[in-house]
């Protein structure tokens, strides 16, 4: 259905779906569509956990039926993208980090079909949307209290793997960290894995014995680290304060929020209007993407004056004055 109506025909459309409101069925705006996430972590992992609770609050409001399938290796990723297209989904939410290329041929055969993909690169053709987790901007934030909050000066960071998602939150973090502290310092590790908590935790002790006093979890196993350490740490993409035993520990965490981006697409896509987009402004802090963590029982413990520090600074990235610098490159060890 196009919008090119006269007032007259709105008019109509309008009283129609009153009426086929009256009778109990919902009008065709309203109607659900079918939405499959496809995902190459169990769902309880914490990057495909907040695609899948995002997709679950769409499903939640009735605006979607949902389906998915996690643990779906590289090697395998395309038959089931495949098998989803036949299915008669109308959007399909996923990643194709490694699998760019192929994915964007299955796009191509499906154009009928909107395709909104974790990936580093452009949107493709005219139905392949792409995004990223941008949550540089909280990350900074964080740095602000970690750089008032250290003793040592020094600070470590505990990563995956050193791509652009990863190393842009390190940098945002020690900018930030260095805004209010220049003689920070840092150490930066990256595990070669995106779930290992015992490497991550053998990387996270190997830094505070050669001196950080403050972490920047990135990873899982760093928080354990910490807590037996006796120092602090910073969380990210998920509350780690609450979901990953961090009480006492995690000062306060980075969130990534896909809950908008996601109503976006489905939005568009019931509309006929999804087209190829970054979809990068939805994952930062303007767009409902991003923000910071409570302080819990940590609330207290920050210095007055860096709170206050860190709300000004909010309120500026919030209000398009102030842009927070996105820096992919790997991040290199200070000391």
């Amino acid at each position: 259905m196009t919008w090119n109506t006269n007032r007259r025909q709105f008019n109509m459309m309008l009283a129609a779906a009153a009426g086929a409101t009256t009778l109990g069925a919902k009008p065709a705006f309203a109607e659900t569509i079918k939405v499959a996430g496809i995902y190459t972590q169990p769902i309880q992992q914490k990057w495909d956990a907040r695609l899948h609770q995002g997709l679950e609050a769409a499903k939640a409001k009735g605006d979607i039926e949902y389906v998915f399938s996690e643990k779906v290796a590289n090697t395998d990723y395309i038959r089931v993208l495949r098998e989803y297209c036949e299915s008669g989904v109308k959007l399909i939410v996923g990643e194709a980090f490694g699998i760019s290329k192929e994915a964007r041929k299955v796009a191509d055969e499906y154009p009928d079909i909107a395709f909104l993909m974790g990936d580093p690169f452009k949107p493709h053709g005219s139905n392949f949307s792409v995004f990223d987790n941008y949550i540089h901007e909280p990350c900074f934030l964080m740095g602000m209290i970690a750089g008032a909050m250290t003793k040592t000066n020094k600070l470590g960071m505990v990563g995956g793997y050193p791509i652009g998602e990863v190393n842009r939150l390190f940098h945002a973090f020690i900018d930030g960290a260095k805004s209010v502290n220049p003689d920070i310092q840092y150490k930066v590790t990256f595990i070669g894995s995106w779930y290992d908590p015992p490497k991550a935790k053998e990387a996270a002790f190997a830094q505070i014995e050669a001196g950080a006093d403050i972490m920047y979890a990135e990873r899982a196993g760093v928080v354990d680290a910490a807590r037996e350490k006796g120092v602090l740490a910073f969380g990210n993409v998920n509350d780690m304060n609450k979901e990953e035993n961090g009480t006492d520990v995690v000062v306060t965490s980075a969130l990534w929020h896909m809950e908008e981006a996601i109503a976006y697409a489905i939005t568009q896509v019931k509309a006929g209007n999804f087209k190829a987009e970054d979809y990068k402004e939805w994952t930062m802090m303007r767009k409902g993407g991003a923000s910071l963590a409570p302080y819990y029982e940590f609330e207290d413990k920050i210095p007055a004056e860096i709170k206050a520090k860190v709300e000004a600074t909010k309120a500026k990235i919030l209000a398009g004055e102030m842009d927070v610098t996105i820096t992919d490159s790997e991040p290199k060890s200070s000391f």
